[in-house]
């Protein structure tokens, strides 16, 4: 199993994801095939970086609109990949250097930059073809290779072409007959044009209590009404959507999803989660009706370990369900807080709102009185779901204490706002508002399968 790049939930919600879509123009520069010694080519200049930091988008098949794998493809979006990149938009990253390394960066160096913008400059030209370096290989449209085990939605889902739909929830059997430790998932959309997240849980065949290492602050719960609620006050009844597969009674605990930008889990050698024989997979499916009726089924790639890791691997979530956004606010902020109760390695986050999230900040407060930020998203773009994979994972003693902040536009100012009339609460539809923050975190000092003997008093 090849080694890449992670994913991180989305946990939670998201529509199709922004990328270039802006055809070369009249202006475009003509095709020169006899560049100056200044001017990079394709094939030894530019088909690097795009097989680096692009095609895993940009080829047939997948999100992006366009393939980039081959000069023909690329020449004729020259102007387009010069003005994206240029202004930072593609490829898509929005952590802020000043905080933090992540594996999983994105964004191209001053050097790549110059030499995508010189080249389209320079007429795109081709080069000598002995200087195109082999393209990446994808196994039938599988970013990780062949998977271990694929399983899919038990039914073809029917997308209705109007109105809204309600999360669905699909139970899908695993029929291990023994535990199972998950190196790598990854979620293949059956329609990418109406599946707007999905996020997938085990849900084990009978009780099995397990160390949690985290605390949320109290009263941030998520209003009964709406997914995943439990013990806030209820919202008031709304209009509801097409609901032909309701929430279980029992959904067990996340380990991953798909949102646009995040489809993958993956972790390093000797890192997994456990699935325990009999496991049920829940997916929480949400679609998003476009104008035409659609069907989709969904597929899951699993990639077992061979063996029992050193580290067990746990997704968790921090949310405030209690948000209340008033109608107008420009720059409305909300803040969550979770504390560990023992010792953990914090591997990767994923920062989620809406159509009005503006930016999301995070501060650890260490035990000593230390205190650093370790993300940082200043422009928040809710069309990019981006799961950040810390370059050296972060140790956070017990009492360590996360605190959380996103600022919400909710003004007329914001394009994509709905209806800045509107004051704003927790919601499940893209219309609502979320607070969320997904992440991956492992318990330091717990053997891999630990059992409590008796259910966690203080972790989440």
């Amino acid at each position: 199993m090849k080694r890449k790049v992670s994913f991180g939930l989305g946990a939670a919600v998201v529509a199709l994801g922004a990328v270039i879509t802006t055809a070369a123009g009249p202006g475009q520069a003509p095709a020169s095939q006899a560049p100056t010694a200044a001017t990079p080519t394709f094939n030894k200049d530019v088909a690097p970086i795009l097989y680096r930091n692009c095609v895993t988008c940009h080829r047939p098949g997948e999100i992006a609109p366009m393939s980039l794998l081959t000069y023909a493809e690329s020449r004729k979006w020259a102007k387009a990949i010069r003005d994206e990149v240029a202004d930072g938009t593609m490829p898509p990253w929005h952590a802020d250097p000043k905080h933090g390394k992540f594996a999983n960066d994105r964004s191209l160096t001053a050097a790549e930059k110059d030499a995508l913008i010189k080249w389209a400059n320079g007429g795109a030209p081709e080069g000598d073809p002995r200087d195109l370096p082999p393209a990446p290989a994808f196994v039938d449209g599988w970013q990780l290779g062949e998977p271990d085990l694929i399983l899919q939605l038990p039914v073809d889902y029917k997308v209705p072409a109007d109105g809204f739909v309600e999360y669905e929830y699909f139970e899908i059997p695993t029929n291990f007959t023994e535990d199972q430790w998950l190196e790598g998932l990854e979620v293949r959309p059956g329609d990418r044009s109406v599946v707007h997240h999905v996020i997938v849980s085990a849900r084990t065949p009978k009780p099995d209590p397990r160390p949690t290492g985290i605390r949320s602050a109290p009263g941030m719960g998520i209003p009964r009404s709406q997914s995943g609620g439990e013990g806030a006050d209820a919202a008031p009844a709304r209009v509801r959507g097409q609901s032909l597969f309701p929430r279980p009674r029992g959904t067990g605990a996340m380990i991953g999803g798909f949102a646009p930008g995040s489809s993958i889990l993956e972790f390093e050698a000797g890192q997994a989660i456990l699935l325990r024989a009999g496991t049920t997979l829940v997916l929480q499916m949400h679609y998003t009706p476009n104008g035409t009726e659609t069907t989709d089924r969904t597929k899951l790639g699993l990639f077992l370990a061979k063996e029992a890791p050193k580290a067990e691997m746990r997704m968790s979530a921090l949310v405030n369900g209690t948000l209340h956004i008033p109608a107008g606010a420009p720059n409305y902020s909300i803040a969550a807080e979770m504390t560990t109760t023992a010792d953990i390695t914090l591997r990767q986050m994923l920062p989620h709102t809406h159509l009005r999230g503006k930016s999301w900040e995070y501060t650890a407060t260490y035990p000593d009185g230390r205190t650093e930020v370790i993300l940082a998203v200043p422009k928040y773009d809710f069309n990019w779901q981006t799961d950040y994979v810390f370059a050296e994972p972060l140790k956070l003693p017990k009492g360590t204490k996360i605190r959380a902040v996103a600022h919400y536009d909710n003004s007329a100012a914001n394009r994509s706002n709905p209806d800045p009339k509107a004051d704003v609460k927790w919601g499940d539809q893209t219309w609502e508002e979320m607070m969320f923050t997904s992440f991956v975190y492992s318990i330091d000092g717990v053997a891999p399968g630990t059992v409590l003997t008796r259910p966690p008093t203080g972790g989440r």
